[in-house]
């Protein structure tokens, strides 16, 4: 069970940096004022790890809403991702460095390669990823970013980078909330120290209709969101939940003050698949 506290008590990476327990998502988060001020609020409730994409296209906002925040850059946690179409070594080079400018700061705290390369794009997809991960490595060793990963990748896309690398991933972002729990891969990445992040921790909203999950939810006097977020937690995973309405930020980080029993963990983990996006790195055609 989860022994975290706080929306700023942390997990260990295994290069032994620390990143926030939860994080504030931005996925289909609007450029321009909404994302600028939806990070501005998040920061004002207490969020202090923040997560963007290349992708999302919204990094200037997120970045203005960081800068107008009037926090310290330094007690705020930047995660963005390289998109697909610059995979590759000098291609995710440059691309770090549009992201940079576009957050408008001078380092990103983790940077995660979106989605790993696969055999339906290209003709060697191991390579692909092989040569993203070397540039990764050399944007760490010249302090570009602090801490590297991957999002999106199974066992055997992680395996992929362990028979390269010199610094292993410090984080595995997926897909994962009730529903769809991904149980193989957590388990994979808790055996190689990777933290896990989970996307879509309220399975794109599906969740929150779902009627098994606000009878439990409804035992404790929260919403599914919070238990969702919660039962999350008391796995060792890192969820990121995303919200535009400053009340929603505001309650989800509110699962601090309750503990789910083993019994409703497990009924939660017994539920079948629901929730699920769709989206698979194996058939992935971007």
């Amino acid at each position: 069970m989860s022994a975290k506290q706080s929306l700023t008590d942390a997990y260990q990476l295994n290069d032994g940096r620390t990143i926030p327990c939860v994080g504030y998502g931005t996925w289909q988060t609007p450029d321009g004022e909404v994302a600028k001020n939806s990070v501005k609020t998040a920061l004002e409730v207490g969020y202090r790890h923040i997560d963007t994409a290349f992708a999302y296209y919204n990094e200037v906002g997120v970045g203005q809403g960081i800068i107008e925040s009037g926090i310290k850059r330094e007690d705020i946690f930047i995660t963005t991702k390289l998109w697909n179409t610059d995979r590759g070594y000098e291609t995710a080079l440059k691309s770090a460095q549009l992201s940079l400018k576009n957050l408008g700061v001078e380092y990103i705290d983790l940077y995660l390669i979106h989605w790993p390369a696969n055999d339906i794009v290209y003709d060697d997809p191991k390579a692909v990823n092989a040569a993203t991960w070397r540039a990764f490595e050399k944007l760490q060793k010249d302090g570009l970013v602090r801490s590297i990963g991957v999002s999106n990748f199974l066992a055997q896309h992680l395996q992929q980078i362990f028979d390269v690398c010199e610094v292993k991933p410090a984080v595995d972002q997926i897909e994962c909330h009730p529903g769809y729990p991904q149980f193989e891969t957590v388990e994979f990445c808790r055996q190689n120290d990777i933290i896990v992040e989970a996307w879509s921790p309220l399975g794109c909203g599906r969740v929150l209709t779902d009627e098994r999950m606000k009878a439990i939810a409804d035992r404790y006097g929260k919403s599914v969101a919070q238990l969702s977020l919660r039962w999350e937690l008391q796995h060792g995973i890192l969820p990121l939940p995303k919200s535009t309405h400053a009340d929603r930020i505001k309650s989800n980080a509110e699962i601090f003050d309750f503990s789910i029993s083993d019994e409703d963990m497990k009924t939660i983990d017994d539920m079948p698949e629901f929730g699920y996006s769709t989206f698979s790195p194996l058939t992935l055609t971007f």
